[in-house]
């Protein structure tokens, strides 16, 4: 049997209160709390945006054109948000939240008082079908490579993942085994193969249910 390689380097998330992060730079730093003037101009920026991912996509979604449309200098648009994949990770946070709500504290099988398998088995199920709804906002806002797996959405997903695993192959090697995983649930690989191969949503879904025992070495019920 092979020798089980040593423990990855424990994730910086606190285990025992999980926060719901947000997916980008929304606040400043020097601004804990925006003044009023500010979030209202912050929500206005996004409705701008959000109309232009609904009327033209989210390609058509730079930061000139959203200051544009919200009748303000891009300069603004560049301080609240940073950069283009700032902005389009705003309008991600509140589905982010959702969805980070549901699988730490929401009701099984995808929150807590499900078998370990049985959540696993839902968090990949929810995250295609999350993804799906909004996979041209997703792919839009996927950070450069330097950033993929260190935003903190990215980190809290991996972490529930590796959480879950430890507790059914507590041998494996979970955090990287957590990686592989997610790889399915990759948003290129959605698009790819719901897209581009025709592939049925209910495909995926089977697939990660089978993943998920195959490498559990579990059954699904029924």
């Amino acid at each position: 049997m092979a020798t089980v390689p040593p423990p990855f380097p424990t994730p910086q998330e606190p285990v025992g209160h999980p926060e719901l992060l947000q997916l980008g730079t929304a606040l400043e730093p020097d601004e804990p709390c925006l003044r009023a003037d500010a979030a209202r101009n912050r929500a206005r920026l996004l409705e701008a945006a959000a109309r232009l991912v609904a009327e033209r996509g989210a390609d058509a979604v730079t930061m000139e054109a959203v200051a544009a449309e919200a009748c303000v200098g891009k300069g603004t648009v560049f301080r609240r948000f940073g950069d283009r994949t700032g902005l389009l990770t705003a309008l991600l946070d509140h589905s982010e939240k959702k969805f980070q709500a549901a699988f730490l504290t929401g009701p099984p099988p995808l929150g807590p008082g499900a078998p370990p398998v049985e959540r696993l088995r839902a968090f990949g199920c929810a995250s295609l079908r999350r993804s799906t709804d909004e996979l041209e906002l997703q792919l839009a806002a996927e950070p450069d490579a330097g950033r993929r797996f260190t935003v903190p959405p990215r980190r809290v997903r991996h972490h529930h993942v590796a959480m879950l695993l430890r507790q059914v192959v507590p041998e494996a090697d979970c955090e990287l085994l957590s990686h592989a995983l997610m790889g399915q649930l990759d948003p290129a690989l959605i698009h790819h193969l719901t897209r581009q191969c025709g592939i049925p949503m209910a495909r995926l879904e089977d697939a990660w249910v089978d993943l998920v025992d195959r490498v559990t070495g579990t059954a699904a019920a029924g």
